[in-house]
């Protein structure tokens, strides 16, 4: 006799969820990133818990710009600008402008895995070992430094094409908040400029950059004017040729003097055609 066989499915292991997920786990010793559970389950935006366990992930001394975290992920600057914000609201992330041995100024990034916490000291040169350092025989000889390369002239507002620097200056009359620098104005001008070549109107243009801004700016407003204006579009098509037929003059007919139009002086068309009816004379 046939063992009975059943359709049921096999009964869990003890103490296995009947719902929710069930995770299993996989012994990691390589290639992993440690974050902690305050982090990854934050409540609000999977944007932003998406950055920090990207930048968790990265060996210090990776860019994290704006636009090196937009080269890796699909969302648009707004969106990584308001991550990178909300990260630095609640202390994950810091960002301190610190002047360099050469006398630069960096702007420096600090990631934290619990909220809180304080940067190393900046460290300086590493020094030699003692036993390796030997008295010196004579007094070094110092070479005067370079002299610094001169710079650039940074491009004036009077450079710029007037017509975009009006139409940016404009902005602030549809929403206050849209207020620009000299500089800001100067780096947008040749976008405003290439709308402008392509057919689009100033107040097509005011009204672009301006129609559903946030409630509350993240970032300063010539980012998100930057982000809008980086797509051209394009030009606008040459209008219709509409063929005109060429309008004959009147005259006045020299039969029945009506008006009527014709290349020529002459007969209506209703007195050639009685002519043409009459009987031939004999």
């Amino acid at each position: 006799m046939a063992d009975p066989q059943s359709n049921a499915p096999l009964r869990a292991d003890a103490g296995t969820p009947t719902s929710g997920v069930i995770h299993v786990r996989t012994r990691l010793t390589a290639d992993f990133t440690v974050i902690s559970n305050a982090l990854a389950q934050r409540r609000g935006s999977a944007v932003t818990i998406g950055v920090a366990a990207y930048i968790a992930s990265l060996p210090d001394g990776s860019r994290v710009s704006i636009a090196a975290l937009c080269e890796h992920f699909t969302e648009g600057e707004i969106l990584i600008s308001r991550a990178l914000g909300e990260l630095e609201t609640a202390g994950y992330l810091e960002r301190r402008r610190e002047r360099l041995p050469t006398g630069q100024i960096r702007t420096r990034t600090y990631f934290y895995d619990v909220p809180g916490g304080h940067p190393p000291p900046q460290a300086g040169p590493p020094k030699p070992p003692a036993a390796d350092v030997a008295p010196p025989l004579a007094a070094p000889i110092t070479e005067p430094a370079p002299a610094p390369a001169p710079s650039e002239e940074p491009p004036r507002l009077s450079d710029a094409d007037p017509r975009a620097v009006t139409v940016l200056t404009s902005l602030r009359r549809v929403d206050s908040r849209l207020v620009l620098s000299e500089r800001e104005a100067v780096r947008l001008a040749p976008a405003v400029t290439r709308w402008l070549a392509a057919g689009v109107a100033p107040a097509q243009i005011t009204a672009l950059l301006t129609a559903r801004l946030p409630d509350r700016f993240l970032t300063r407003p010539a980012r998100i004017l930057a982000f809008r204006l980086r797509e051209t579009p394009l030009p606008a098509p040459p209008p219709p040729i509409i063929e005109r037929t060429a309008v004959l003059p009147f005259h006045t007919c020299d039969g029945c003097e009506r008006a009527f139009r014709a290349p020529e002086p002459g007969h209506c068309r209703d007195c050639r055609r009685r002519g043409a009816l009459l009987p031939a004379a004999a």
